[in-house]
């Protein structure tokens, strides 16, 4: 069996989301491209067949990535978290020292991490740094570029 991998129900839900489209839709569509394509003639010099070939093995690649993903998950139980610390499945508010800056930030497990979205890993060096405090405690983050020192305001 692989590594157990930690998802929250939504990321979960999105996993199989993401895989059932992609089975059902995506894989057609470059199939779709794929007929049209030979159908161009001679395929070793047809770029549309090289590049839907590209574009079905980079599909094929994240078929099997999604699904090793389900099979190996582990859905957070958001009823046994307690909010009095920082854990998976929280949402956290820090203020940055410096900056001065608030951000708020789910701590969520690597394969459903999108920092963009304010979704950091247990496994980043913020994510790992925040497990485990509570509000109120200071907490001092060694980054590429140095060190972050954050205050965490609520944990919800």
């Amino acid at each position: 069996m692989g590594e157990e991998i930690l998802l929250t129900q939504e990321g979960y839900d999105g996993k199989v989301a993401e895989l059932e489209e992609l089975i059902t839709v995506k894989r057609h569509e470059i199939a779709e491209r794929l007929r049209e394509a030979v159908s161009y003639g001679d395929i070793s010099e047809n770029s549309e067949y090289d590049s839907a070939k590209n574009e079905q093995a980079a599909l094929e690649e994240r078929i099997v990535k999604l699904e090793n993903i389900i099979k190996n998950a582990k859905i957070i139980d958001e009823k046994s978290i307690k909010f009095d610390v920082v854990s998976l499945g929280v949402k956290v508010k820090v203020k940055n020292f410096k900056t001065k800056e608030e951000h708020d930030y789910i701590i969520v497990g690597s394969a459903e991490a999108d920092p963009f979205e304010g979704r950091i890993s247990n496994e980043s060096l913020v994510g790992s740094a925040l497990l485990g405090k509570k509000v109120k405690e200071k907490v001092t983050v060694q980054v590429p570029d140095g060190s972050v020192k954050y205050e965490i305001l609520s944990i919800g």
